[in-house]
């Protein structure tokens, strides 16, 4: 029976112990992809030089991301100055800040997720560390504004599954949507990514023209350019989808569509 997730970036979810998990699909991009785009963006964008990393030591999400943002940093010619770590439910994270201030990094990635995100950037700014930070999707929500506050996240930056504030036509046709029905409440990420998921399956079913769980699978293995709202996308060999990933700015508290960077 094929499963799909929408929301599941592990690699090892589709592909693990070099064994594909033949009837596991997903719709979002796995981690090492968003620790590259990060990295890019860091390099390319930002121009940073020299970068330090935070991350979650206990978190395999937060270390896939790092491994991968370290690997294109360096190899973007840039210099990791630092390196740190917490634990989840830490609280109190300034004395690692201050050796992170002292090491005078251009850039800070920060792959974790939005609770200890929000705290970290929220003392980081109190001991006068200005610099641009950057995470993954795990900070997406909106409590993080809540615990960082709006300033302190200003010159901070996520990658994304999408954004509601991309004037590509079909993603504004269902913001548009979305909101219609849903009290003018604005679609985050997972509610794109679930809405994908559903015409995904859907799209697989028609060209199987069966509801066989065996012809189903093998269409959605050939899936390709499939125009979605996260994305138009084509199904890689380890049953990851090909697409561009969102870089959203926060800017008074308020996520906002910066660029989009595709594969």
């Amino acid at each position: 029976m094929p499963v799909i997730s929408p929301s599941g970036t592990s690699p090892e979810i589709t592909f693990s112990k070099d064994k594909l998990n033949d009837y596991v699909f997903r719709t979002s991009f796995i981690d090492p992809f968003q620790g590259t785009v990060a990295a890019n963006f860091a390099t390319k964008e930002i121009k940073a030089k020299s970068a330090a990393i935070y991350i979650d030591s206990a978190s395999d999400y937060s270390k896939g991301l790092a491994a991968a943002f370290k690997e294109q940093f360096e190899k973007n010619g840039g210099k990791i100055v630092a390196e740190e770590a917490y634990i989840a439910k830490d609280t109190d994270f300034r004395s690692t800040l201050t050796r992170l201030k002292s090491a005078k990094p251009d850039f800070i990635f920060l792959p974790g997720y939005y609770e200890e995100a929000g705290l970290i950037v929220k003392q980081a700014r109190e001991t006068g560390l200005d610099v641009p930070f950057m995470g993954g999707d795990g900070w997406d929500s909106p409590k993080l504004v809540e615990i960082a506050g709006a300033k302190a996240l200003n010159n901070t930056f996520i990658t994304n599954h999408y954004s509601s504030g991309d004037p590509d036509e079909k993603i504004q046709n269902f913001v548009s949507a979305f909101k219609a029905k849903y009290k003018d409440k604005s679609p985050d990420a997972f509610n794109a990514l679930g809405y994908d998921t559903g015409y995904f399956l859907a799209d697989a079913i028609k060209r199987a023209g069966s509801a066989d769980s065996e012809k189903i699978k093998e269409a959605l293995e050939k899936t390709a350019d499939l125009e979605l709202v996260t994305g138009t996308f084509t199904l890689d060999e380890k049953h990851n989808p090909i697409k561009s990933a969102t870089i959203l700015e926060f800017k008074e508290g308020k996520q906002v569509f910066n660029t989009k960077i595709n594969p």
